[in-house]
């Protein structure tokens, strides 16, 4: 049984992006020499999120106004947690994004479905931010 463990990091120009990062987490596992096993990814901030889904900028979109719908970022006194901070609305964007993946190793690659890509999504940005890749396996 092998281990491989290896931070990514953003700094992202804008408070919300999209990253699709499946290129980064696949030169994670090439790195890795692992075969079969599991990979891990996770945020290690929490109003960031790792998520699986299509790379379609309209679905882009549509989960930006569906986040910004459920918690808007203004006005930034709607919520208790702004005081020292006004990323409130972030937090609870992450919640709903999520924080890790799990996806399967086999053969050496990604185990993903057809339209599946591994993204970074960013609530609170304009700071440097990163990525946990953890794999197990042989």
């Amino acid at each position: 049984m092998k281990t491989y463990r290896k931070e990514l990091w953003f700094e992202t120009k804008q408070r919300r992006e999209l990253i699709n990062i499946t290129a980064s987490v696949s030169d994670c596992l090439q790195e890795s020499g692992i075969k079969e096993g599991i990979l891990l990814c996770n945020a290690m901030h929490i109003t960031a999120s790792v998520f699986i889904n299509d790379d379609e900028s309209g679905l882009h979109q549509d989960i930006e106004e569906w986040l910004e719908g459920l918690a808007p970022e203004k006005p930034y006194s709607r919520y208790r947690h702004n005081g020292y901070e006004d990323n409130a609305d972030a937090h609870l964007k992450r919640t709903v994004m999520g924080r890790e993946v799990v996806v399967a190793v086999t053969a050496g690659k990604l185990d993903l479905g057809p339209w599946e890509q591994i993204f970074y999504g960013e609530f609170d940005g304009k700071r440097r931010k990163r990525v946990l890749v953890k794999i197990i396996g042989s």
